[in-house]
């Protein structure tokens, strides 16, 4: 099973304030809420068009049986740069415990504006099938090299 991680076009444009449109509202990595969510095969990834949590709460995974609406929050958030590279990352691996439900897809979003359609979407992560946790623990392993990188050139 090839599990992937992708960033969200629109996440550059989040991070530093705007686009042309200036709708779009600013992150900042290390003192805001990020939130790593869990959805079902339902979800279709769409990198362009999704810029908000709004376009994935309708195949979130149900609350209850381990999970709880909008999925828990990243601790130990680190931004670095070397080089042209910034590196996103986390010190703790989400997790959920006694988990009993289906999850397809893990979505990293910004928790702190006010409502679903202005909460940023950042990185999503296709674990490539469904995860079916029985009573057991579902945790998401971040690469050692971080959750995300990007590139200057």
């Amino acid at each position: 099973m090839a599990v992937s991680t992708k960033v969200y076009a629109n996440a550059a444009l989040q991070a530093f304030g705007g686009g042309a449109s200036g709708d779009v509202p600013n992150i900042d990595f290390l003192s805001d809420t990020i939130k790593v969510s869990l959805h079902t095969s339902s979800y279709t990834p769409d990198q362009s068009a999704h810029k908000f949590r709004s376009s994935t709460t309708a195949t979130e995974v149900a609350s209850g049986n381990g999970y709880t609406t909008g999925g828990v929050t990243l601790a130990g958030k680190t931004l670095a740069v070397a080089g042209n590279v910034a590196t996103f990352d986390s010190s703790t691996d989400p997790t959920w415990s006694t988990a009993t439900f289906t999850a397809r897809y893990a979505v990293i979003y910004d928790d702190t504006p006010a409502t679903d359609a202005t909460k940023p979407l950042l990185a999503y992560i296709d674990f490539g099938a469904d995860l079916s946790p029985s009573n057991g623990s579902l945790v998401i392993t971040f690469n050692a090299s971080g959750i995300f990188t990007m590139t200057a050139s």
